[in-house]
C-alpha cells in the first residue's frame, strides 16, 4: 500500500503528458499507467493534427489574429450554447500561453495545411503530426523524471470518504496497489467499449467506426461513476465524424477523414439528399456530419463529386470510385442508379450563378427550389469522370465524463475530492455539450492537464 510516488497520472495521451511534466517541474515524483502497448502510447493524441490557439497577434506559425470573443462565438455556433462558458472561456484564454510552452517542451509546428481547412489563422500544426508531439513529450517527461508503465490498466481508484486511497492495476501478468498522494485521471471516454455506445446509441452503433484508440474503453470511467464521482454530458454525445467507409473497426485515425463534403451532394442508401452540404465551412461544420449519417438508414451516406471538385479538399488514404457517368458511379456504390440520376439532375437544375464560387470562404453560391438546399458553394455535378465515396459514422471521443472545476479536480454530491483530477477527454463534456470545433480538444487537453499537473502537485508536496 506504500507507494514511491506523489502522483499517479492514468491515461498516457496528451492531457496525461501536461499533467506529468507540470507536477514533476514543480518537484514531484510522478507515474504514468498507460493501457497501450508503448507502440501505441498516446491515445488518441497520435491522430491529431494541431491545436486551436487565441493570439492578440502572430504567434508561432499562426498567422494575423484570433480573440477570444471570436473563438468563442465558433464554439457556440458548434454546440448551440451547450457549454460551460466559464470553463469553456478558461481554455481558450490560456490557449494563447500554451503555444509557447508546447515549444518548450519539445512541439515543432508548421505552417498550416492548404485547401478547405484553412487554419492559418486560428490552429497551429504539429510538424509530423500528433505522433510526433506525442513522442517529443515522452522524451522530455523522460528528462523530468517521470516513470512511465505500458500496457498497465488501471482497474478501480478506491474513494474513501473525500479522497482515493489506492489505485489497482493489472501489469505483466500481475496486480498491483499503490497508494500515491494524488491522482489525475486522464484516460479519455469509453468509445471504444461498442457494448457500452450500444447502450447509449441502441442498435445503430454497431455500425459506428471507432476512428481512435482501440484502449479508450472507459474502465476508469465508470469505475468512478459507479462510487458516485460527479458526472457531465450526455452518454449519446461525442465527437464524431463522416469518414471513409472503407475505415478499419478501430484506429484509422485522422486519415480516413472525407474533406470532401461541401463540394459535394451526400445521399443515403434511397440516393436522396438528406441535409445542407454547404452550411458552413468544414473545420466548424465536419463533426455535425457523423450523427447525420448516422440517422440515415443503415447509418450510411454516399458522396458524389465530379471532376472539378477532385483537387480541391485533401484527399482520404483510400481513392475514390471513379465512374464516366452518374449510372455507373451508382452501381459501383450498390444505389439505385436511376434515383441517384434524377436526385443529381434535380441539384443540378437547382443551381444558380457560379461565378462567386470560392472554395475556402462562404461564398453564398447556393440553389433554389430545393430541399434541402445547398447554401454554399452550389456547383451543378456535370463534368466527368464523376467520383463517389461511401461515410460511416466515426466516433473520436465520448463526452459522458467527470464534472470538473477550475482546477480541473473531481466531486462528489458531498463537495471536492481532495486528491483527485481530471483532464482531457474524460472531462472534455464539461465544454463540449455537443458538436466539435477543430483543434479544440486539444486546447481543453493541454490547458485542464496542466491545471490538473499543478494542482496535483501542489497537494502532494
Amino acid at each position: 500500500m506504500t507507494s514511491p510516488y506523489d502522483i499517479a497520472i492514468i491515461g498516457g495521451g496528451n492531457a496525461a503528458l501536461c499533467a506529468a511534466m507540470t507536477a514533476a517541474e514543480a518537484g514531484a515524483k510522478v507515474l504514468i499507467l498507460e493501457t497501450a502497448p508503448k507502440a501505441y502510447r498516446g491515445g488518441n493524441s497520435r491522430h491529431t493534427r494541431n491545436f486551436r490557439c487565441m493570439h492578440s497577434g502572430p504567434l508561432g506559425p499562426l498567422v494575423e489574429s484570433y480573440s477570444e470573443e471570436e473563438y468563442f462565438a465558433d464554439l457556440m455556433k458548434v454546440t448551440a450554447g451547450k457549454t460551460d462558458e466559464h470553463l469553456a472561456r478558461l481554455a481558450i484564454r490560456t490557449s494563447e500561453e500554451c503555444l509557447p510552452w508546447m515549444q518548450e517542451h519539445g512541439v515543432r509546428f508548421q505552417p498550416s495545411l492548404s485547401g478547405t481547412l484553412s487554419l492559418a489563422r486560428t490552429n497551429a500544426f504539429f510538424m509530423g503530426g500528433g505522433k510526433s508531439l506525442v513522442n517529443a513529450y515522452y522524451r522530455t517527461a523522460e528528462k523530468l523524471g517521470v516513470d512511465v508503465l505500458y500496457e498497465a490498466a488501471v482497474t478501480h481508484l478506491q474513494l474513501d470518504s473525500d479522497r482515493i486511497a489506492w489505485v489497482d492495476y493489472t501489469h505483466a501478468g500481475q496486480s498491483h496497489r499503490i497508494s500515491p498522494k494524488a491522482v489525475v485521471v486522464a484516460s479519455g471516454g469509453f468509445q471504444a467499449d461498442t457494448d457500452w455506445l450500444t447502450r447509449a446509441w441502441g442498435e445503430p452503433a454497431k455500425n459506428f467506426l471507432i476512428r481512435g484508440t482501440p484502449y479508450n474503453r472507459g474502465v476508469v470511467l465508470a469505475d468512478l461513476l459507479e462510487q458516485g464521482v460527479q458526472s457531465v454530458g450526455d452518454p449519446t454525445q461525442c465527437h464524431a465524424v463522416a469518414i471513409d467507409g472503407r475505415a478499419p473497426k478501430y484506429d484509422g485515425g485522422i486519415v480516413t477523414r472525407l474533406d470532401c463534403v461541401p463540394f459535394s451532394i451526400v445521399v443515403n442508401k434511397n440516393a436522396e439528399r438528406f441535409y445542407d452540404e454547404g452550411e458552413d465551412t468544414w473545420p466548424k461544420r465536419y463533426a455535425i456530419w457523423g450523427r447525420l449519417v448516422a440517422a440515415q438508414p443503415d447509418q450510411v451516406g454516399y458522396v458524389v463529386i465530379d471532376a472539378k471538385s477532385l483537387n480541391l479538399f485533401m484527399p482520404s488514404v483510400f481513392p475514390p470510385l471513379k465512374a464516366d457517368t452518374i449510372e455507373e458511379l451508382a452501381v459501383m456504390m450498390g444505389l439505385p442508379a436511376d434515383k441517384l440520376r434524377a436526385t443529381v439532375e434535380d441539384f443540378n437544375a437547382a443551381c444558380g450563378d457560379t461565378s462567386n464560387f470560392h472554395p475556402t470562404e462562404l461564398d453564398g453560391v447556393t440553389t433554389t427550389g430545393i430541399t434541402p438546399a445547398k447554401t454554399n458553394w452550389a456547383r451543378p455535378i456535370t463534368e466527368p469522370p464523376f467520383y463517389g465515396y461511401s461515410l460511416r459514422t466515426g466516433v473520436t471521443f465520448t463526452y459522458l465524463g467527470l464534472k470538473v472545476d477550475d482546477t480541473a479536480q473531481c466531486s462528489t454530491k458531498d463537495g471536492p475530492i481532495k486528491n483527485l483530477w481530471a483532464a482531457g477527454e474524460t472531462m472534455a463534456g464539461s465544454i463540449l455539450g455537443q458538436g466539435y470545433l477543430a483543434g479544440y480538444g486539444m486546447t481543453i487537453g493541454t490547458v485542464f492537464g496542466r491545471i490538473a499537473g499543478r494542482e496535483a502537485a501542489a497537494y502532494a508536496n
